[in-house]
């Protein structure tokens, strides 16, 4: 098992390209704040002037897996932190205990600092509520095609119509579940969006 200090030097800096094209997106969490460095861009964010962090699970179509903390600055700079790097053209891979070590120490070295960020977990109120209106006018959709199947003696189509349905519950159920808006503390960071 280890000690405080070797987990806090496990999850001191992470990297990950963000394209295939172009340099790593690095980070750093030093004595003196965040550290980071994003193409030709630098810069140290103090813990105490980091103003809000989202955390949020992002699936893409190349990596299903993919989480992004959203980390703000008082000034109103913002930096995006990605839970995958791109490998190859076709490759894009995950990089699940990293990110998760850097997100949890990047947490305690503010909570350490006295930071008063606002944490929030998932997406934001409006968007999550778009989407849940969307998802009922589709399943409101979805159920009129089947009970019209079902009517006419389809059994085929209404067996994809189905199979379908219980396709996209699945794949988007976790997306829903997980982006729950809501708020966090610094010492119970959410699991379902870490890797």
């Amino acid at each position: 098992m280890q000690d405080s200090g070797a987990e806090a030097a496990a999850g001191a800096s992470y990297a990950y390209k963000a394209s295939l094209i172009g340099s790593a997106h690095r980070f750093e969490l030093t004595e003196e704040g965040l550290s980071w460095h994003i193409g030709g861009r630098s810069g140290l964010w103090r813990y105490d002037e980091i103003s809000a962090i989202r955390l949020s699970f992002r699936p893409v179509s190349m990596q299903q897996h993919r989480f992004r903390a959203d980390v703000s600055h008082a000034s109103g700079g913002r930096i995006r932190i990605l839970s995958t790097s791109w490998q190859t053209a076709a490759l894009m891979a995950p990089q699940d205990n990293g990110f998760r070590n850097f997100i949890v120490a990047l947490h305690a070295r503010m909570a350490q600092a006295g930071s008063q960020a606002e944490l929030t977990a998932g997406l934001g109120r409006r968007t999550y509520a778009a989407m849940l209106a969307f998802l009922a006018v589709l399943a409101v959709a979805m159920t009129a095609l089947l009970v019209r199947a079902l009517a006419i003696s389809e059994f085929a189509g209404a067996l994809f119509i189905i199979g379908f349905a219980a396709l996209f519950a699945w794949q988007i159920g976790g997306f829903v579940r997980r982006n729950q808006p809501r708020s966090y503390s610094f010492d119970r960071v959410p699991s379902a969006l870490l890797p």
